[in-house]
């Protein structure tokens, strides 16, 4: 048994040996021009590789642009719809309540302020937008004409019409600016109306000083009383207000737009309002609306501002939540305080009175007493009378009752007697029926008996002669058995001379299998120069073109574009097609997972 070495450079080692001799110790060194050749068809080959990967790039990039663009669109639909709706249900609102209001308790007309503010709409309608449209139409119409004339405009028309370009801009720019001074100026005020509205909560609280009337008009009894349910008041007002003032104190604190300017601010708030949590993917979709918004500030700025934002205004919207809390506490607790105030009040002046209707019910009662004892001996008086007429009235009706129940017993024992007797001669007959019925149950119980013992007489004979039956069974079975392992072994040997008459016996011949054979032998004399046109590695796989001859590849390559690959009707597919030739026996494989 002979083993080899065998690497993967030999291959090349044996084919430099035969083109430039065996016996020279080191291999002749090819070409630098031939060399330089190859190195630049590959650095080509690597150029376009980088070529087409860049466009790969690009194209993804463009499609991931327009995905999100797409989805952009379709957050931007959303709030379009529900802005108009609010906008519709403002217009319905609006009209209600023109319709609720009545001429004579309106006193500014709201449709005639309507119809002013059209007239103002139309008025800056022809003021700013109309010339502009004028000037586009007639510039239209001025290079219409150009094109079909095919002549440049002069020297003195052109100067017109920059003069009126440049007009038209300056107008649209001053309106613009004072636009946008009124956006401000309108700005600046809902932004002081959303502050005065935050701190109004706190204005709901009392002053210290103020105690309700109820309290201090009472006419309570005791001054002690009234005078520490003044201090409860007092001191539960003062409590709430440190509290609401140290809120308030932390709301003006803060900073609400974040460092932000008031206008980013805005744009933020609007940005984030857009994209809410129901929306799929909303964080990188907000993201990416603040990177094309703030194109200044890099993605991390955003992130950070972001958190920076939501927590202060989780801060904020705590400490109003808590404002508002603490206001609506001091109201219920001012309103148990009021309630137990005037419980207490109500049960202290109650007090006094029964303490008051307790000394006249005393006196009234010492009065009373003395009749009802006077009353309370004459009562038992008669009662001692009563008992005694009442006791000999016993006495003469238990005598009677004992006589009575005499004459009963009497009579119970003369009907017991008969009584016995019907029992007894009902005990006889029952007798006499009992023995004539077990008389006749003891012969059909033997009758019985000797029916079953026939029919096990018979049922152990069918058992016999089943076991019998089946056991002949068994021992058939068994001979067939043997009879075949008989002439399985007879089969194994007949095989086994077989193969030691056709079996192959061979010397051992190193030489012969190390030598080249025949056909290397010829190949290896009919070599060739090495051309520059042969690759510089020998490839051993499949083309191409061998590849994409297969149907399966061209359908799964087609389904893969159409993008249904993954689909239940593509499996059904590729499960029906066949390759062009079989694959050969020995190619299966025979292992089982």
């Amino acid at each position: 048994m002979f083993k080899t070495n065998y690497r993967a450079g030999d291959a090349e080692k044996l084919a430099l040996r035969m083109k430039y001799g065996v016996s020279s110790s080191k291999h002749k060194r090819p070409e630098f021009e031939r060399l330089q050749d190859i190195v630049e068809a590959k650095r080509q080959e690597s150029n376009k590789t980088l070529q087409t990967v860049e466009k790969t790039r690009c194209a993804a990039k463009a499609t991931k642009d327009a995905s999100i663009l797409r989805q952009h669109r379709q957050v931007w639909i959303t709030e379009w719809s529900r802005l108009k709706k609010a906008e519709e249900d403002a217009e319905t609102e609006l009209q209600d309540f023109q319709d609720q209001i009545g001429p004579a308790n309106r006193h500014i007309s709201l449709r005639d302020y309507e119809l002013v503010l059209e007239k103002e709409r139309e008025s800056f309608w022809l003021a700013t937008v109309e010339p502009a449209l004028q000037l586009k139409d007639e510039l239209n119409f001025r290079a219409s004409q150009l094109r079909q004339q095919k002549v440049t405009a002069g020297g003195s028309d052109q100067e017109q019409v920059l003069q009126k370009i440049k007009s038209a801009k300056e107008r649209q720019d001053s309106i613009g600016a004072k636009l946008h001074a009124d956006y401000l100026a309108l700005e600046e005020q809902i932004n002081h109306f959303d502050m005065e509205k935050c701190s109004s909560p706190s204005d709901s609280l009392v002053s210290p000083g103020k105690v309700p009337k109820e309290v201090l008009d009472s006419d309570c009894p005791d001054p002690v009383l009234k005078e520490s349910l003044i201090r409860a008041f007092h001191s539960l007002t003062e409590r709430y207000q440190q509290r609401c003032q140290s809120l308030q104190e932390q709301l003006e604190s803060a900073d609400r737009l974040c460092g932000w300017t008031a206008d980013e601010h805005q744009r933020f708030l609007l940005t984030l309002s857009q994209y809410s949590h129901g929306i799929p993917k909303h964080r990188e979709l907000c993201m990416d609306m603040l990177q094309r918004l703030f194109p200044r500030r890099t993605r991390r700025e955003l992130q950070i501002l972001q958190v920076e934002h939501e927590r202060a205004l989780d801060r904020h919207h705590f400490a109003q939540v808590q404002l508002r809390t603490a206001s609506q506490q001091w109201h219920r607790d001012h309103e148990q305080l009021l309630a137990r105030a005037l419980v207490t009040l109500e049960e202290a002046r109650h007090a006094h009175q029964e303490e008051l209707e307790h000394h006249r019910d005393r006196r009234h009662q010492r009065e009373v007493c003395s009749q009802l004892r006077e009353k309370l001996q004459q009562w038992r008086a008669q009662q001692e009378e009563v008992a005694k007429l009442e006791a000999a009235i016993a006495a003469r009706q238990q005598e009677g009752e004992e006589e009575r129940l005499k004459r009963e017993q009497r009579k119970e024992r003369v009907a017991r007697s008969q009584q016995k007797e019907k029992i007894m001669e009902f005990n006889l007959k029952q007798k006499k029926r009992m023995e004539v019925v077990e008389r006749r149950d003891q012969e059909r119980l033997a009758n019985l008996r000797a029916i079953l013992e026939e029919q096990a007489r018979r049922d152990r004979k069918r058992v016999k002669f089943r076991a019998y039956m089946l056991l002949q069974r068994k021992e058939e079975r068994e001979a067939r058995e043997l009879e075949r392992q008989r002439e399985r072994e007879e089969r194994e040997y007949q095989l086994e001379a077989l193969r030691k008459q056709v079996e192959v016996v061979a010397e051992p011949d190193p030489e012969r299998m190390m030598s080249h054979t025949e056909s290397w032998k010829s190949q290896l004399l009919n070599v060739q120069e090495f051309g520059l046109q042969k690759p510089l590695f020998s490839i051993n796989t499949y083309t191409d073109r061998q590849i994409l001859s297969d149907p399966r590849v061209r359908i799964e390559l087609a389904l893969r574009e159409a993008g249904v690959h993954h689909s239940r009707y593509a499996k059904e597919v590729m499960s029906t097609i066949k390759p062009l030739k079989p694959p050969r026996p020995e190619n299966k494989s025979t292992l089982q997972l």
